[in-house]
């Protein structure tokens, strides 16, 4: 049985609550646009593609009117705001209800976000059967936060590659502060059957260098057009490290993930969370830094892993802008 992060009934959005798992699989009720927003901001969903397919879904629970979903997009699109598919899904739906003109704003609304997930469980699937083809059977792969069915629309994208190649093993960082590779990337391969191995964030340059490790697969939440990668804060680490070792480093994203608006990482917006997520064991008084998340830069990245097929960084812009 598929693991589903979100689900539309009778007129609500039901959200698989990522902040109780992996102890409890609870459901919560989105009602309203600013319900989705609060859920988002919360990390109660999470994943730059499925955030932004939940944002679509959110604005079908606006009021009827074109003022009143006006207003939800602003909300919605302000969520968070380093991952490109928030408001680019925002964005969407919107010229859907632009474009038509119709009365019943919310129920063009519904149709353009249930596009924009069927679309994207589509381009997991591709993402999946393409980066399949580069590891060897049975690889042992090493990754950081959660990318599967948990943060997109369908299998997931880094995770997509894992299932459809078939691995025998994979190293999943912790990824703190928020621990979503402990607990949701080790809940996805759990529930797949896929052996997984949890390893501390630090730990990871010498699993690179002890376990016989063949790829780095990594997400990302956006890319500039020079295929600079924002990615969860100690992806640039991996990296680095994957170089140092002579270990491919893969990013695997959906086109919709490209944002050709963006020359470079320098530009991307950084989201910086709240301090107590890292002070829960410090003393009284300390401070905090807390990035959600860093750039690596493209010369560190092997190849993109699209739903397009498998580009370098420096063929992304132009596949992109042709596909």
């Amino acid at each position: 049985m598929a693991i589903e992060p979100l689900t539309w009934t009778r007129g609500s959005l039901r959200v698989l609550d990522q902040t109780a798992l992996p102890r409890h699989e609870r459901r919560i009720g989105c009602r309203t646009p600013a319900d989705v927003a609060r859920a988002i901001r919360e990390l109660r969903v999470r994943g730059a593609p499925l955030i932004g397919i939940a944002a679509a879904y959110g604005l079908a629970l606006a009021p009827n009117s074109l003022d009143a979903v006006a207003r939800a997009a602003k909300v919605l699109a302000s969520a968070r705001p380093t991952a490109v598919n928030l408001r680019a899904a925002v964005d969407r739906v919107m010229k859907a209800i632009a474009v038509t003109r119709g009365r019943d704003v919310r129920a063009i609304a519904l149709a353009e976000a249930r596009r924009i997930h069927a679309e994207d469980a589509a381009m997991c699937e591709s993402i999946g059967r393409h980066g399949a083809r580069l590891l060897p059977r049975g690889a042992r792969v090493l990754t950081i936060c959660n990318t599967g069915a948990l943060a997109t629309g369908g299998i997931g994208t880094a995770y997509g590659v894992i299932k459809r190649a078939r691995v025998s093993v994979v190293y999943a960082c912790e990824t703190r502060p928020v621990s979503q590779g402990a607990r949701l990337t080790m809940y996805e391969l759990a529930h797949d059957r896929i052996p997984g191995v949890l390893i501390a964030d630090g730990a990871a340059a010498a699993a690179l260098r002890e376990h016989a490790i063949n790829a780095v697969l990594a997400g990302a939440d956006r890319i500039a057009r020079n295929g600079d990668t924002a990615n969860k804060v100690g992806t640039y680490a991996l990296a680095i490290a994957a170089r140092e070792h002579g270990i491919p480093f893969y990013i695997a994203a959906p086109r919709t993930t490209v944002d050709l608006a963006i020359a470079s990482g320098r530009d991307i917006p950084i989201e910086q969370r709240a301090e107590s997520e890292v002070l829960r064991d410090a003393p009284a008084g300390a401070r905090a830094w807390n990035p959600a998340f860093d750039v690596t830069p493209a010369r560190l990245i092997s190849s993109f892993i699209t739903d397009s097929g498998v580009v370098p960084a420096s063929r992304l812009r132009t596949v992109i802008r042709d596909s």
